[in-house]
């Protein structure tokens, strides 16, 4: 394995991204400046300046033309990906937890943290080429339960809203009517990530209870749940092999001893069905993995850090043959 080590943020890493293309590779962090680099060699390419706060999440268009971001700001922003020009701004009165594109880029789905007596919230915007165009106002706003909704993705053709929360619980919501569809305590505590598969069929969620569980994106089955030494911060399926890629790590201050063996700091890849299997450990940041994506060609993975550091990963021939 081919490991690059990417310096470009301050603050803990929150979420990264690839394109559709796989060519480019977007990350988010605590120190208010979401970066793009090149996939291949992990070369920085640009800055989007403008958030004044934590950026936790993003999504990027098909065609790598837009860029969207959601922030501590209390803003979402759409970005021009080429340029770096801030193309409109949502604002709130709490801040922004996560972004989705929905497919076809005429939907976004954004959800808000409760804050100040207002509940966590997902909302709706239709989207147009013409940035002037865009308006402020969603054109759905569906009140979520108690606590923190901490992703929300859209469903199959757009139907519907997939969304996890801090209550463990995974729900479904009709786009058109806002009403839960259905819903499941899928986790003992705190679900922190949820991660579509690129073809689309299922969605993995990474929760404190040590475990990582795989869905059907259509029933809402679950498929198959991974135990994990430590809190799963950030999981996702591979597009090529039957692998699942999870990690974590316990809070650096609660660890005893300061190795990152002790606070399990390492990617781990085990085998989609036979999860017993552990097809190889991934090891080398110095604090929690927050966020983990594979490339859409499923050759290599990137990793992002408390310790601010990128990790982009390019497999080895020798995995392919395992």
């Amino acid at each position: 394995m081919r490991p690059i080590l990417m310096k470009g943020h301050e603050r803990p890493l929150t979420f990264v991204k690839y394109n559709s293309d796989g060519d480019l590779l977007f990350s988010m962090a605590k120190d208010h400046n979401p970066t793009i680099w090149r996939a291949d060699d992990g070369t920085r390419l640009g800055v989007y300046k403008g958030h004044n706060g934590a950026v936790f999440t993003c999504d990027v268009s098909h065609d790598s033309a837009r860029l969207v971001t959601g922030s501590a700001d209390q803003t979402v922003r759409l970005w021009d990906v080429r340029t770096g020009e801030e193309l409109h701004r949502w604002s709130y009165r709490e801040p922004a937890r996560s972004v989705d594109f929905g497919e076809g880029e005429k939907l976004l789905a954004a959800t808000t943290d409760p804050f100040m007596g207002e509940p966590s919230k997902i909302l709706v915007y239709r989207l147009d080429d013409d940035p002037a165009k865009l308006d402020s106002e969603p054109v759905m706003s569906l009140t979520g339960p108690e606590g923190r909704i901490t992703r929300a993705v859209w469903g199959p053709l757009n139907n519907t809203i997939v969304s996890v929360g801090e209550d463990g619980m995974l729900r479904k919501w009709d786009a058109e009517t806002g009403k839960v569809l259905h819903e499941t305590q899928a986790h003992e505590k705190s679900i922190v990530c949820l991660q579509p598969s690129y073809d689309g069929t299922c969605f993995i969620t990474g929760s404190h209870d040590k475990t990582a569980k795989l869905f059907d994106f259509y029933s809402l089955e679950e498929l198959k749940t991974y135990s994990h030494e430590k809190p799963v911060l950030s999981a996702f399926v591979s597009p090529l092999l039957d692998h699942v890629v999870l990690a974590g790590g316990q809070d650096a201050s609660q660890v005893t001893l300061t190795s990152s063996k002790a606070g399990g700091f390492e990617s781990k890849i085990v085998h989609k069905v036979y999860n017993t299997e552990v097809i190889g450990t991934v090891r080398g940041h110095f604090g929690p993995v927050n966020a983990i994506a594979y490339s859409p060609d499923g050759r290599s993975f990137v990793t992002g850090g408390e310790d601010g550091y990128v990790r982009l990963n390019h497999m080895d021939a020798e995995y392919f043959a395992l």
